[in-house]
């Protein structure tokens, strides 16, 4: 049978074959290694850095393999030198090629690290102490030892120090730092079981919130101190002074925290003080006083407590007592007269000047004279008591006796009602917030009485001498024939001689006045002559 060779003739465009794409990967790179350097022994553990790792296959020094290798990521392998000399090219291989930056690692003699020293060369068994560890080749550090026992932390600072946190550990151990060249001599470093520290009291105990308040804290076991914290805050700065005291200046703050010192050997306990806020002073009573001081003055306000000192302008108070965080009481020192201000000092600060706060040092009262000098026992008697600084009187007393009133006219001049009083001298004074004046003499006298009169009958015309007895003549000041002033003469306290004037026939009362007052009357008759 034929077969029709067209029967299905080819389309004109025949199908395509398929397209076949290569992927290429880039090759890795190399960018570092650590440590650059090693023994011509080889076993060095070197770090190498740089991208396109995955798949490693190969780590080259020049040209020799490394003896084994860890790919750690595609960007980090951890392999071990293999032995060599000189200076080499560092290369990783994989399936999509090998790198080419000329990254080196070079043998040679490697100097083994050394320690000169540790600082501090103790620390308690319970460890956290940072201690330096100096000396050479200590760069690319891998490990710092305590006796046997790793670094609770290591920070490699240079190629001459690291700073390392000590275990926990007991006796003297061998401190030793490990490098990739070697590990390095010991220094000793001794684990002492170190007290605990205490506090026992905080000097002063309290300051103001801005701080800076120095703070004298006594204990005991403080030597060691690394920290002081006012609650959770550090102190601005302190100093050891001994096993007992420190000197610290405290952190701006508030209220009332704990302070705590922190040694080798652990932290105190807690001693409070107080942020205090600054005072105020907002009444002063009495509010002046003498120049000579000494009055005690009350002091009110807030934030009072804990005074430490008060203050009279810039002249202290001879002595101050806290009452209560909003009064105190002062006693004034002397002070030249006028205007002060009194403040008020606390940890917190000292109280601002202002309404309430002045005080006036007064000149001590000064009197001259008294007119009249003298009045009866009965009293009732204006006087009139002239001096200076008289304007704020308090008190007028004759003798022990307050005045019944007294009125200031000015600072020269005063009036004064006597009060009753035993006869006698005594001496008037005035009080002022300045003190008191000195005193100035006033006789309170008797009402004079008469017993007697000699002769008791004369002519019509007067003109005649009369002798009038009795007691308390001596200061008369009238003698009255009725209502007729008579002419007198003082004998003595219990005699005078009186002219009697003219009066129609008849009796006529005969009296004595005297600044004691007016005596009970005496009869005297004028009779008219004989008739012839």
């Amino acid at each position: 049978m034929s077969v029709d060779r067209f029967a299905n003739p080819p389309t004109a465009n025949p199908p395509t074959a398929p397209t076949t794409r290569t992927l290429t990967l880039a090759a890795p790179t190399v960018s570092s290694v650590s440590p650059a350097s090693g023994p011509a022994a080889g076993g060095t553990p070197v770090a190498v850095t740089g991208t396109g790792f995955t798949g490693a296959t190969a780590v080259r020094f020049g040209t020799t393999a490394s003896t084994s290798f860890t790919l750690d990521s595609d960007t980090h392998i951890t392999t071990t030198a293999p032995a060599g000399t000189g200076t080499v090219q560092v290369t990783v291989t994989t399936p999509r090629g090998t790198s080419a930056e000329l990254v080196t690692y070079t043998y040679g003699t490697v100097t083994t690290p050394t320690l000169t020293s540790v600082s501090p060369v103790s620390g308690p068994v319970t460890g956290g102490t940072t201690v330096t560890l100096r000396g050479t080749g200590l760069s690319g550090a891998t490990a710092v030892r305590f006796g046997a026992t790793a670094a609770t932390s290591f920070t490699v600072v240079s190629d001459t120090e690291v700073t390392a946190v000590a275990p926990a550990g007991s006796g003297t151990v061998q401190v030793t730092v490990v490098t990739p060249r070697g590990t390095s001599n010991a220094v000793a470093y001794t684990y002492s079981v170190t007290p605990a520290p205490t506090l026992s009291s905080v000097n002063p105990v309290s300051g103001p919130t801005t701080g800076g308040t120095t703070v004298t804290l006594s204990g005991s076991g403080l030597a060691t101190a690394t920290a002081v914290r006012f609650g959770t805050t550090a102190a601005t700065s302190f100093t050891v002074l001994s096993d007992t005291h420190i000197s610290a200046v405290a952190p701006a703050g508030t209220g009332t925290v704990q302070v705590t010192v922190t040694t080798r050997g652990g932290t105190t306990n807690g001693i409070p003080f107080s942020y205090a806020t600054t005072p105020v002073v907002s009444g002063v009573s009495p509010s002046q006083g003498p120049r000579s001081g000494g009055n005690t003055v009350t002091l009110t306000g807030t934030g009072l407590a804990g005074a430490t000192a008060v203050t009279f302008g810039a002249t202290p108070a001879t002595s101050f007592t806290v009452v209560s965080p909003t009064q105190l009481t002062a006693v004034a020192p002397p002070g030249a007269a006028g205007l002060v201000d009194v403040t008020v000092t606390t940890p917190g600060g000292t109280s601002a000047h202002g309404t309430g706060t002045a005080y006036f040092y007064v000149d001590t009262p000064v009197l001259t004279s008294a007119e009249p000098s003298s009045g009866p026992v009965a009293g009732g008697t204006a006087v009139t008591l002239t001096g200076a600084h008289l304007i704020e009187a308090t008190a007028v007393h004759f003798g022990n006796t307050a005045a019944s009133s007294f009125t200031s006219v000015s600072d020269a001049q005063l009036t004064a009602v006597a009060p009753p009083g035993n006869a006698g001298s005594v001496q008037v004074t005035v009080t002022t917030a300045g003190g008191t004046s000195n005193g100035v003499s006033y006789t309170f006298s008797a009402a004079p009485v008469l017993t007697a009169l000699s002769p008791a009958q004369g002519p019509l015309s007067g003109g005649n001498t009369v002798t009038l007895t009795g007691t308390g003549l001596a200061r008369t000041t009238a003698v009255m024939f009725g209502t007729v002033p008579a002419a007198f003469t003082v004998i003595s306290d219990s005699h005078l001689t009186a002219t009697p004037p003219p009066g129609p026939a008849g009796p006529v009362d005969v009296t004595v006045t005297t600044p004691g007052g007016t005596s009970p009357a005496v009869t005297y008759t004028r009779t008219p002559p004989p008739t012839i």
